[in-house]
């Protein structure tokens, strides 16, 4: 059966419920085409991860609308937004929403795709439907609140469990159908089996964690370790300079992660050292190319300005400096992050910095 030819809202396969046929629509029920339970879900945001989401989930045999704030238009006409994820195209059975439209009321699962520092305000915007489990897929930290993204969510749209998902997964590859793994993490244990249920197939493999914290944090404070390392890519500081880079900004993120209360172990995990390579290293990391970027002599401003996609390590450098401070946490990379993006230190001082700080040993118990 080929899935741009199924109208799920038209019922053009055979639905069935439970208890017998289903006379419309259902957040619940079984398609005898496809074999297995289907689910209607909202998605959020229409950036690259969105898309990608939103093909994903259709592919596994769900029920899609696609919320868009400035692209419908795009997506309705050709399927696909080449500003994003060019030649991605969705499948037919993916229903576009403008920013106006109003969200299905008994949608099961909301993924909400925006930037995290857009989320509060787009919640006020939305009305999430009661009961449906919010799936958070941003990385960051909000700037004056230092909440996470699964806090913001609870606080400004009550009313269904939180689960966050992270782990190394950038759009360009998903939405491509490349393999990749990812973990998702809620103090609800069923809601985040059943997002594992829903997103897991051949091509995209997910892990569950009780550890939102860990989770979170790894996804988030992972950003401001990739603009240093794009510093390095930069100036072409080389395989050894990037590798000790990266192992010490892992460990400054676990020190972080284990004050505000997550478990070590999960920044070993995808959330962490997996999503730390992935970002540190790859011509698809937004945050990478921001330190490339100030190496080569651009300002903050003209790299941000260059691109509609949004490199979230540039907003929660500021938050993770903020919590550092307040939880008493040594982040020198993050410090020294922080004063090349926002207060104008020539990045090679910085480097040299923090090469010259004290001498002391590895590791500390």
């Amino acid at each position: 059966m080929e899935w741009d030819q199924c109208d799920f809202r038209k019922r053009s396969v055979r639905v069935s419920s439970v208890a017998g046929r289903v006379l419309g629509w259902h957040p619940l029920f079984w398609c005898e085409d496809l074999g297995r339970f289907l689910m209607r879900v909202q998605v959020i945001g229409s950036g690259s991860f969105g898309i990608a989401l939103a093909r994903l989930l259709a592919r596994n045999g769900h029920g899609v609308a696609l919320w868009c704030k400035d692209n419908a238009a795009v997506l309705r006409e050709k399927r696909e937004d080449p500003a994003y994820l060019p030649g991605v195209v969705l499948p037919g059975v993916v229903e576009i929403l403008d920013e106006g439209d109003e969200l299905a009321a008994d949608a099961e699962l909301a993924v909400l795709a925006v930037p995290s520092h857009a989320m509060r305000s787009v919640l006020g915007a939305v009305r999430l439907p009661d009961g449906a489990i919010r799936v958070s897929v941003a990385k960051g930290i909000e700037n004056n609140t230092l909440m996470r993204m699964s806090e913001v969510i609870a606080e400004a749209a009550p009313g269904g469990a939180v689960v966050a998902l992270s782990g190394p997964s950038h759009a360009e590859e998903v939405a491509r159908d490349l393999p990749a793994s990812v973990v998702v993490a809620s103090a609800d244990a069923g809601a985040c089996a059943r997002v594992q249920e829903m997103f897991l197939c051949k091509t995209f493999r997910v892990y569950t964690s009780p550890d939102v914290i860990g989770v979170e944090l790894g996804g988030s404070l992972k950003n401001v370790i990739a603009i240093a390392a794009g510093v390095c890519d930069g100036f072409g500081l080389g395989d050894n300079a990037k590798a000790a880079l990266m192992t010490r900004g892992l460990a400054e993120i676990t020190r972080l992660g284990v004050a505000c209360g997550a478990d070590p172990l999960t920044f070993a995990g995808l959330s962490g050292m997996g999503d730390l390579i992935t970002t540190c290293e790859s011509r698809h990391s937004r945050n990478r190319a921001v330190g490339e970027g100030i190496a080569k002599g651009k300002t903050l401003e003209e790299i941000t300005t260059s691109t509609a996609m949004v490199a979230e390590g540039v907003r929660t450098t500021r938050s993770a400096r903020a919590l550092a401070m307040k939880y008493g946490v040594r982040m020198p990379i993050t410090e020294a992050t922080y004063r090349v993006l926002f207060e104008n230190a020539p990045a090679r001082d910085a480097i040299a910095e923090l090469m010259l700080r004290e001498a002391k040993p590895e590791i500390t118990r």
